[in-house]
């Protein structure tokens, strides 16, 4: 009888087993490999393996900052930094590398190579932040594999530092973080796309899914009511009279009355050596578009630019009539029924109520004050906005310093009618203004174009009349009173000027001989097209100090330029003395 087990069958079936044991066994340990690299790979396949899947990023777009008239004041464009791979570079000779890029990008060799060389291990180390255009197409023709380009956005002003502290600055990471930058961060900041992808070992694309591709969505454009052309003449007329009375720094801005946008702002510091209680900004030191905008944030004494808010409203009230003869002083200081000395820088006598605001007579504006009850005198600073914020949208808007209601008394009412015991920004006082180049009311103070070209109306401060009477007698201002070095030649001006003691910082009263000097202005005055107030910081008083010396030119030289700019004729009446 045969051995079943010797059969060829049989010896076939152990060899299918065998085989199947060893092909299992092979496959086992091919995968207990794949799993040993994939969880524990060693440091040698690190180093050089290559991802199969890949992702990419789209820089989006920063949206631009246009004018009023869509001049680019700020855009973003692509550029390009240039990086090293420490870590590949020292596979070769970094001191060979140092010395190629130095020739041909013209950098210096020995920073190159220190950068290089101070973190081997790095696979990324920054060479040029930003690369000019001609570096970049010759940092693309270098071939080696330690070297590459990475995008980014860079923020350019093509205006240079025209506005600067007013459009701000935008950080590493294309952050608004000042002025318009940071106020429209919102709307300026796209969202980047992605691009995932599967590549092969030499890093070929072989596939893209569409739903691994999200495109890019830019950021939105923003246009401001800025005027670049205005904005560029306050500017360098501000900066003119600034160096001419060697002052601390001024601030100047001009509005459009009839919609409340604003088409030029700017605020300029004048350091000073040997000089106390400088205005200062640290923030400027780090950047200059850092700097807090003054016009928004830094109160100052209006002195007798606030006379026509106060004359304006009592009169409104019937307090007091234009042709009233008040008893105003000939010679020495009016002295109040409470015993308060209030002096006059000229003494014209029993004045009337008109001549009061085109003189600017201390003491017939505290006469007329008290008159008013406390509450009243309240009201009218109230209702031509002083006390709170314009809301204009810029950061650090301050509501000015406003004696409280609990606090006030008699002193502090003559104060406020002559512009002392109250601070006001800037801002707050260009708006004021604007009621009596309008029919009494406030418009919203906006840095956008107006929709529809249409202000929105705050609140009525005084009727059309009052407002109307007011302008015709701030007119005379111009020609018989205080504002007479700030008289145009060409347009009809509606002004007042104002020169108040500088107070001290350490709260003991005001300095007897440094001010700041302070003029405001509208024209043309039958058809007011602008506002401008021009605040000048601390002027040296060897060379000048008044608000209608100092000031006031500059407020009439820009409303002048400014309205030929905007296509304004001329007033009449200056169009026939021309003619002759």
């Amino acid at each position: 009888m045969k051995n079943i087990n010797s059969s060829p069958a049989s010896r076939i079936t152990a060899v299918a087993i065998f085989v199947a044991v060893l092909v299992s066994l092979l496959l086992g340990s091919g995968l207990y490999k794949v799993v040993v690299l994939k969880v524990s790979p060693p440091a040698e396949l690190l180093e050089i393996a290559v991802s199969v899947q890949s992702s990419s990023t789209e820089i989006a777009r920063r949206g631009k900052l246009l004018d009023r008239k869509n001049r680019i004041l700020a855009a973003s464009r692509l550029g390009y930094s240039l990086f090293v791979d420490p870590h590949i570079a020292h596979q070769g000779d970094p001191s060979e590398l140092a010395l190629e890029l130095s020739e041909k990008l013209q950098l210096s060799p020995a920073e190159v190579e220190m950068k290089i060389r101070s973190n081997p291990k790095a696979r990324y180390v920054v060479l040029v932040p930003l690369l000019s255009p001609s570096q970049v197409k010759i940092a693309e023709s270098i071939n080696h594999r330690s070297i590459g380009l990475t995008k980014l956005l860079v923020r350019e002003y093509p205006h240079g530092e025209l506005g600067g502290t007013l459009i701000g600055l935008v950080g590493k990471e294309h952050n608004g973080l000042a002025g318009f930058e940071d106020q429209f961060d919102k709307a300026l900041t796209g969202t980047s796309g992605k691009l995932s992808r599967q590549r092969d070992s030499k890093r070929r694309t072989l596939w893209v899914s569409p739903e691994q591709y999200q495109p890019r969505t830019d950021g939105k454009d923003v246009q401001l009511s800025i005027d670049v052309v205005i904005q560029k003449i306050a500017t360098e007329r501000l900066q003119e009279e600034i160096i001419r009375c060697n002052a601390g720094g001024g601030r100047i801005i001009v509005v459009d009355p009839a919609t409340g946008e604003i088409l030029a702002m700017a605020d300029i510091l004048n350091p000073r050596e040997g000089w106390s209680q400088q205005p200062s900004d640290p923030n400027r030191d780090i950047h200059p578009r850092l700097g807090r905008n003054r016009c928004v944030t830094d109160p100052y004494e209006p002195g007798s630019t606030f006379k026509p808010f106060v004359w304006s409203y009592a009169t409104e009230l019937g307090k007091a009539n234009v042709d009233e003869i008040l008893p105003t002083p000939s010679s020495q200081p009016y002295r109040t029924p409470f015993g308060r000395a209030i002096r006059d820088a000229h003494y014209y006598g029993p004045s009337s109520w008109e001549k009061v605001l085109v003189k600017s007579m201390n003491s017939g504006m505290a006469i007329v004050s008290l008159r008013l009850s406390h509450t009243e005198m309240q009201e009218a600073v109230r209702r031509f906005g002083f006390g709170e914020r314009t809301r204009i949208g810029l950061g650090g808007e301050t509501a000015g310093i406003l004696t409280s209601s609990k606090n006030w008394n008699n002193y502090t009412q003559t104060s406020v009618s002559m512009g002392h015991e109250i601070a006001v920004t800037p801002l707050q006082m260009a708006q004021g203004f604007c009621a009596f180049a309008r029919d009494g009311t406030i418009p919203q103070l906006l840095l956008t174009p107006a929709i529809g070209g249409d202000a929105v109306i705050v609140r009525k401060a005084i009727s059309p009349e009052t407002a109307a009477l007011t302008r015709r007698i701030l007119g005379n201002v111009m020609t018989e009173g205080t504002g007479q070095k700030a008289k145009s030649e060409m347009y009809a001006l509606f002004g007042k000027s104002g020169t108040a003691q500088l107070p001290r910082e350490d709260g003991k009263g005001y300095f007897e001989d440094r001010y700041i000097s302070s003029f405001i202005a509208g024209a043309p005055l039958e058809t007011p097209e602008l506002v401008v107030l021009c605040v000048i910081d601390d002027p040296d008083r060897s060379i000048a100090h008044y608000g209608g010396v100092i000031a006031g030119p500059v407020v009439r030289d820009v409303l002048d330029s400014s309205l030929q700019y905007l296509g304004i004729a001329p007033t009449a009446e200056f169009l026939a003395t021309a003619g002759n």
